[in-house]
């Protein structure tokens, strides 16, 4: 698992030709990859909300109980596991106007990989402060469209051409989903998960 995580932040385009090679399936994907790596930002989440709490203004701040934030958690990891799942089908949805006619399989796959950059940017949740986390999921975000573009060619079988219109659809819908994501977390994060339950 570790070494697609490096491989990808570090020479994405040989990288996801070593993905091409294996023929993963769905749930090898999960098990080695966004099982594990959509932990990082539960567990930084958790962390950060218990020991420091959201600093959502100047001296504010919302720190919530080890029980509420464990709920938040769990509730959170699932919308993490389930957006992969549907943006792999969005981009499978996407793709069969073009060439390539990937698998959902493989576009699922795909989208595992290509959201590790936002993964990763899940550590700044260790200390909380909103507009940090805003920069940070930023970041994550324009490294998982450069991570997109560079993978749909190899992973996905469709032309650059082609590939950039999928790359554009894809982060259109890829947005309102992080959007929506986000949404979720600051109110579960930020005022715990009994408010729901």
């Amino acid at each position: 698992m570790l070494t697609h995580v490096w491989g990808l932040m570090a020479h994405p385009q040989r990288e996801w030709q070593t993905i091409r090679k294996e023929h993963e399936s769905i749930t090898h994907l999960y098990a080695h990859h966004v099982l594990l790596m959509a932990l990082v930002p539960v567990i930084c989440a958790y962390i950060g909300t218990t020991q420091v709490g959201w600093s959502l203004t100047e001296g504010h701040s919302i720190q919530l109980s080890a029980l509420d934030a464990f709920f938040a958690g769990i509730a959170f990891y699932i919308a993490i596991l389930t957006a992969i799942g549907f943006m792999g089908t969005v981009i499978h949805m996407l793709s069969q106007r073009f060439s390539g006619h990937p698998s959902r399989r493989r576009c699922i796959i795909f989208a595992g990989y290509v959201a590790t950059p936002m993964f990763l940017a899940g550590l700044v949740a260790l200390y909380p402060i909103i507009w940090l986390c805003i920069f940070a999921g930023t970041v994550g975000l324009c490294y998982s469209a450069y991570l997109l573009y560079l993978g749909i060619p190899p992973l996905l079988d469709i032309s650059n051409k082609e590939g950039f219109l999928v790359t554009g659809s894809t982060l259109g819908i890829g947005v309102l989903v992080l959007e929506g994501l986000l949404a979720v977390t600051v109110l579960l994060w930020g005022y715990g998960a009994r408010w729901f339950l």
